[in-house]
């Protein structure tokens, strides 16, 4: 399925956003970061970052936005382009640093460092207020034909890189994040509340590694729609299936591995329950297969919902 174009805009601003937390972390050491990082940080900032995605926005979804009756002076949009002024001008300011620095000139690091900081502060208050405020109120006035406009728009400005593609400069910022070591969020979880979190969903889970090994499962304290114990655990998941469905079973499996399929599902009738069951391929972000997803839910009183709820009622 093709990506929208606000989902395209916010894959940028999730991209940038590990870069600043790569760099972030590689600042706070004594001796800040590697030259070679703060080089590549400063190409994606001059020629990802404001070369294109700012121009995505003020050449297509801007203009467009006023079209549609959002002024483009005296309001939200002013404010956007506004901080992309005051971005351009901090950026110039960090360049002769970042030069200096990547020259060897360790002198330079404590003024770096808080002209980054000036930076990743303006664009981490700019993203949120794009995701949160702006990209939703163009979608309340666009129709398809504003959103063809924006997402063609998009693609020009990727055409015109001087360097790359817009993949070539995701890979560069997943390098920038690797080099500074950035974790997912779980790991800013304990692993006593991440659990807790996962038996809070209201669909079970259960987790295949890439040898077919059954390694997890959610909800074990409570009562499950397909009951099992701990008992499954370090047995192949092909022993938890009945033998007329284990073909089904590998044929699933066999497709994730060679990336042939992206979801597999299925639903079945269990009394007054419609029972909803999705398998999905895990991967690193390498692209790397780690395993086999599964999940659960029953979906009957999703279908039996109609009209709208609002409000908050009692519980």
């Amino acid at each position: 399925m093709s990506r929208a174009w606000n989902e395209l805009l916010m894959d940028d601003h999730q991209a940038t956003e590990r870069v600043f937390d790569a760099m972030e972390k590689a600042f706070d050491r004594p001796q800040g970061p590697a030259p070679a990082m703060v080089a590549d940080m400063m190409r994606y900032f001059a020629i990802y970052l404001d070369g294109c995605h700012h121009k995505k926005e003020e050449n297509w979804l801007f203009p467009r936005m006023a079209e549609r009756g959002i002024p483009m002076h005296g309001g939200p949009l002013a404010v956007m382009i506004g901080e992309h002024e005051q971005n351009r001008a901090i950026l110039q300011r960090m360049q002769p640093l970042a030069d200096a620095f990547v020259a060897g000139d360790a002198s330079v690091l404590e003024a770096l460092k808080g002209v980054f900081h000036e930076y990743i502060g303006l664009l981490k208050d700019h993203f949120w207020k794009e995701n949160d405020i702006l990209y939703p109120m163009a979608l309340r006035v666009f129709d398809a034909a504003d959103a063809r406009h924006v997402i063609d728009g998009i693609a020009q400005e990727e055409a015109k890189l001087t360097q790359g593609t817009r993949a070539d400069w995701y890979a560069v910022a997943e390098g920038i994040a690797r080099a500074g070591d950035v974790r997912n969020l779980s790991f800013n979880l304990d692993h006593a509340v991440l659990g807790a979190l996962l038996d809070t969903l209201p669909i079970e889970l259960s987790f295949v590694d890439q040898d077919d090994t059954v390694r997890y499962f959610s909800h074990e304290a409570h009562d499950k729609i397909f009951p099992r114990s701990r008992a499954v655990i370090g047995r192949k998941v092909q022993d938890c299936h009945p033998a007329g469905s284990v073909h089904l079973v590998n044929r699933i499996l066999a497709d994730f591995k060679a990336g042939q399929r992206q979801v597999a599902e299925f639903w079945i009738d269990m009394g007054p329950r419609k029972v909803h069951i999705r398998y999905f391929p895990v991967r690193d972000p390498e692209g790397r297969y780690l395993g086999c997803l599964e999940t659960v839910q029953d979906i009957a009183p999703i279908q039996a919902l109609t009209g709208q709820r609002r409000l908050l009622t009692e519980a």
